[in-house]
């Protein structure tokens, strides 16, 4: 699979807002699409871009640590991560190491500096079922490998996260901790979960993701890396490493976070392996997380291959895994037609209503396409895909996340890791199908079932309503969502296409 990120060089950890206006990534009409037919979208490639990077080093924060007193913190909001109690869990541990399941933060034994982040800046109370059985494992010695599955939104970022800063030395300048991300978006959404929970530890962090300003030569000329955690994407993170500007010999902790995907052969597998091997030659102590919402039984298979001794597993039923938070719902459309239709009258004139709202469709063209409709007809719609720059999506993302733009169209881009509290519908415009190798067949594609769990998980995050609308055209489509139903055992409700039936279903659902 080509990598989305090109070239190698790291950005350090602030992202500073872009300059230009909203309105312009908003309302700028995209290139005419190609024609697109509608039973033939089996077929059409959305592999991600080569895209330049950028050698743009702004300064580490301060290792200052500031003084704290736990007696004085004051939590002001009851905000904490609530992930479904009746989840059945499956542990699985290696060796004879006894784990209690943590009632509070405080039972972890974490730093007072860590403590204040999650309570100050995070405004947690406790940990969720996940992280009250993942986080001892991860931070009781002997520190062993883990393979972790659970729900979308229920706190798995916290988890690695924690891991990460608990087990850095703060005297020691050096690369201590990487986390490996599938996209630079999700690289910078985690960086900025790192920078708010470690805020009073004086830890540095660095972001090493593709930009659109660099050279080969920019890699060779930047300083070596000396943050203390260094988040970013495998291509990226595998040059430093291989220009030796990511000295990985006191590396302790490697995340890979979407790991399912990560270690996929149509995913990142080669340059994930490569780093594994490469920081295994260097620092024979490492602890390696697993983290993913979905792990299919192929992937599950070569990672306990992978991890010494197969490490400690966690793993959540695949009947479970469809949100229950989040209704979803099938709407029958006769053809493309019907379907941008029922975005305009439906999703635009009832989701006003509604808080933020992400369509999911499969290919580029299919965003530039539908963003070109709903841009002439004058819908205020943004767009993300892949053949944009860093800048643009940077962007992009930054008004979505910052309320100034209600509705976006994206590829699965941002399917996998994008939090967003404030999303509570979600369009599967497009179903997502399994991509396919060799001469192209007419017979009909299988449903992306990970995918799929990871759009519906945009919606209702951290226990959340939400509802999810499957916008089904013609007799693949038909048969698809038959097979997603059946896979996670949860037969998915039709609506009609009417105004009344839409708010029905968003009354149902609990966001009207």
């Amino acid at each position: 699979m080509a990598e989305s990120d090109a070239s190698a060089t790291a950005t350090a950890e602030p992202l500073a807002p872009s300059e230009k206006s909203s309105s312009e990534a908003s309302t700028t009409a995209p290139p005419p699409a190609e024609k697109r037919e509608t039973k033939r979208w089996a077929d059409e490639e959305d592999d991600p871009p080569e895209e330049p990077e950028k050698n743009d080093d702004a300064p580490a924060p301060s290792t200052s640590k500031p003084e704290v007193n736990l007696a004085e913190l004051k939590i002001t909001e009851n905000k904490f991560l609530d992930d479904p109690e009746d989840s059945n869990i499956s542990a699985v541990t290696d060796g004879d190491t006894p784990y209690t399941s943590a009632s509070s933060f405080e039972d972890l034994k974490l730093s007072p500096e860590v403590l204040k982040g999650l309570y100050v800046e995070m405004q947690f109370k406790k940990p969720s079922k996940i992280q009250a059985i993942t986080l001892p494992m991860i931070l009781t010695p002997p520190y062993k490998d883990l393979i972790a599955q659970a729900h979308n939104g229920s706190g798995k970022t916290t988890c690695f996260v924690l891991g990460m800063l608990s087990r850095v030395d703060p005297n020691l300048k050096a690369p201590q901790a990487l986390c490996i991300c599938p996209t630079r978006e999700l690289a910078i959404q985690n960086i900025e979960v790192l920078q708010k929970m470690g805020k009073y530890t004086g830890i540095t962090a660095e972001c090493a993701v593709p930009t659109d300003r660099t050279s080969s030569t920019s890699t060779q000329s930047r300083p070596p890396v000396s943050a203390q955690i260094v988040i970013g994407t495998p291509g990226t993170i595998k040059r430093l490493m291989s220009t030796k500007k990511l000295g990985v010999s006191k590396v302790k902790v490697l995340v890979f976070d979407e790991a399912d995907h990560m270690l996929a052969e149509d995913g990142f597998k080669d340059d994930s392996l490569r780093i594994m091997k490469d920081i295994e030659r260097f620092s024979s102590h490492c602890q390696v997380l697993l983290f993913s919402a979905t792990f299919n039984e192929k992937v599950t298979n070569f990672v306990s291959k992978v991890i010494k001794g197969g490490g400690n597993q966690l793993f959540v039923k695949k009947e479970e895994l469809s949100l229950e938070a989040v209704k979803q719902y099938k709407v029958y459309c006769p053809d493309e037609l019907a379907k941008i239709d029922v975005i305009k009258s439906k999703i635009f004139e009832l989701g006003e209503k509604l808080g933020q709202r992400i369509i999911f469709v499969r290919t580029k063209n299919s965003a530039r396409m539908l963003h070109q409709q709903l841009v002439q007809d004058g819908y205020a719609v943004t767009t993300i895909q892949g053949a944009l720059n860093a800048e643009d999506r940077d962007k992009i993302v930054k008004e979505f996340k910052d309320g100034l733009t209600q509705v976006l169209i994206s590829t699965d881009l941002l399917a996998r890791g994008f939090d967003q509290q404030q999303v509570n519908c979600v369009v599967n415009y497009d179903l997502p199908i399994k991509y396919r190798e060799g001469p192209r067949t007419r017979d009909p594609p299988e449903p992306d079932y990970e995918v799929y769990l990871h759009r519906i998980g945009r919606a209702g995050r951290f226990g959340r309503k939400g509802a999810v609308f499957n916008l089904i055209c013609g007799d693949w489509d038909e048969l698809a969502m038959s097979k997603i139903e059946q896979y996670f055992n949860n037969p998915v409700t039709e609506v009609q296409n009417t105004e009344e039936a839409f708010e029905g279903a968003l009354k149902a659902a609990g966001l009207l």
